[in-house]
């Protein structure tokens, strides 16, 4: 033992020094606008201010400490679990700037924005983990609860959110609770839901785990069964950006059946996987596509990735009539597909897998993923061994959560994504699970923090906190009709991570509810109320 920790001491102490100067970078170039967020929001918060945002998206530079001094490299090894690079950066966000059309902005290198041709920098968004013990000579103590009161009351008041809210604001590190107001009463979620889905599917499965879609030939029969695993990423575009493709599937499919000398099979498919209704407690919508075991492009119409889209009534069949277009490409002649159910006899002949468990997360709630979310509260159903549908999905979560410890009074699953306006979460459950994705017991939750959308920067809240708090605030968003939610982290002025969670019903205006959360988290950030 002596020896091990010997040797892994100098690769931890050079992690860390890597990841020191990197965060440094990013404290420095957020503190001077939540200073300006500070003064806006004193001593009432009325309307933030402070940092202009560059005119188009292309040019922003997204970055992302998630590894900080506050979880250091150097005192324990589960920070090197998560999409984190060796800089303490977030892969997915250094990954995205990258694909900009230019270069600049801070941590990125490139262009400094003097010029005409290069963007202006943007901002670093703030550590994911700042402030979760060690680095206690820079972080300060938590806010008081009388001073939070005072800064978050006279906001949640406001009466664009509606006749009813609730509110609870956490210190990640201590676990402690420093503001609530009715935290323990259920209320709608929305797509919140995705916090508890997401915590979810991670502890049953693990970050690693991947979604797998085969190609099963039965003996003697000739049968060729396109098997769906539940992977909704499955992809039939050219540019599969990194998920899973089916054309490559049937490109190793054919392969394997022209090393047989098989050149025409009988085509089926197997969406076996799951049970029950396919169609959401909704109806037919454009948010959800009908929850199969076997679809591709999330069923989309359209070359859409993310968002509401026209979807096929029947996703499995859909996706092998497109599996055999791509076999007949590569001489594989088949008959017209039906549905079918691969033997424990087939042989696998080609198979394809998702980008880890990690990856599905973060994409999910980033994007707000509802296709996403269904399958995941599926694959918990796998794993808890329950009947594969809309029920055993949330009777799966509940099981898992409450195998965490964490506090489920209240709160009701009916499905994974938050469609379901049956679902109630406290918000006492949203903050307690963003509290357990910050533990340093449970690395494997860490993806539901880094892939919570970045105000001003990705996903849900691109376009929201234009006016101040971008970088800051990292927050999952949901609404409905007559709903409006928020739950999330940030990085207060005295450097505590806290986790939020503001849950309103009975808005009538969801663009001033949204505007009035917003304004409140921001207003959280830019506390000094220690």
């Amino acid at each position: 033992m002596v020896r091990v920790a010997n040797a892994v001491r100098p690769r931890l102490t050079r992690a860390a020094d890597a990841v020191r100067p990197g965060l440094t970078r990013a404290t420095d170039t957020v503190r001077p606008y939540l200073a300006r967020t500070v003064a806006a929001v004193k001593p009432q918060v009325t309307r933030v201010t402070g940092m202009s945002r560059p005119k188009t998206v292309k040019t922003w530079q997204y970055t992302a400490g998630a590894a900080t001094a506050g979880l250091a490299l150097a005192a324990t090894v589960v920070t090197a679990a998560g999409p984190w690079d060796s800089s303490g950066q977030r892969t997915a966000e250094r990954d995205r700037a990258v694909a900009l059309d230019r270069t600049g902005g801070t941590d990125h290198g490139g262009g400094s924005g003097t010029t005409a041709a290069a963007p202006r920098p943007a901002p670093s968004a703030a550590s994911v983990l700042t402030a979760l013990g060690g680095g206690a000579n820079t972080v300060k103590s938590a806010p008081t609860g009388k001073a939070l009161a005072d800064v978050l009351g006279p906001l949640l008041g406001n009466t664009a959110l509606g006749t009813r809210h609730t509110a609870a604001v956490v210190d990640v590190a201590s676990g402690r609770r420093l503001y609530g107001a009715g935290a323990g009463t259920a209320l709608i979620p929305a797509s919140t839901t995705k916090i508890a889905t997401a915590v979810a599917a991670l502890s049953a499965l693990g970050a690693d785990h991947r979604l797998t879609t085969r190609a099963d030939l039965e003996p003697d029969t000739r049968e060729l069964v396109l098997v769906g695993g539940g992977d909704p990423t499955l992809t039939a575009r050219t540019d599969t950006d990194g998920w899973a493709s089916l054309r490559a599937l049937a490109e190793d499919t054919a392969a394997a059946l022209k090393k047989r000398h098989i050149t025409t099979v009988t085509l089926s498919y197997d969406k076996t996987l799951y049970a029950g209704s396919e169609i959401h407690p909704i109806g037919v919508n454009d948010n959800l596509a009908p929850v199969s075991a076997l679809m591709v492009d999330e069923a989309r119409t359209d070359d859409s990735a993310s968002g509401p889209a026209a979807r096929v009534s029947d996703p499995a069949a859909e996706a092998t009539r497109t599996f055999a277009r791509f076999l007949a490409d590569d001489g594989i002649k088949t008959s017209s597909p039906g549905p079918s159910k691969a033997t424990g006899r087939a042989e696998n002949l080609a198979q394809v897998s998702s980008p880890p468990l990690s990856a599905l997360v973060e994409r999910m709630l980033t994007n707000s993923d509802n296709d996403i979310a269904e399958a995941l509260a599926r694959q918990t159903a796998v794993a808890d061994k329950r009947r594969v549908d809309f029920e055993g999905g949330g009777d799966a979560i509940r099981d898992r959560l409450r195998k965490l410890g964490l506090p489920l009074a209240g709160a009701e699953f009916h499905d994974g994504s938050g469609l379901d306006r049956a679902d109630r979460l406290t918000a006492n459950l949203l903050t307690a699970l963003l509290v357990k994705a910050g533990d340093p017991a449970h690395p494997e939750l860490r993806p539901v923090l880094t892939g919570l959308p970045v105000a001003g920067f990705t996903g849900t809240l691109t376009s929201r906190y234009t006016d101040g708090a971008a970088g800051v605030v990292r927050a999952k968003t949901g609404t409905l009709t007559g709903v409006n939610t928020l739950a999330g982290t940030v990085v207060d002025q005295n450097g505590r991570l806290l986790a939020f969670a503001f849950l309103t019903s009975d808005t009538t205006d969801p663009g001033a509810a949204q505007s009035a959360l917003d304004r409140t988290a921001s207003a959280l950030a830019a506390c000094g109320c220690g």
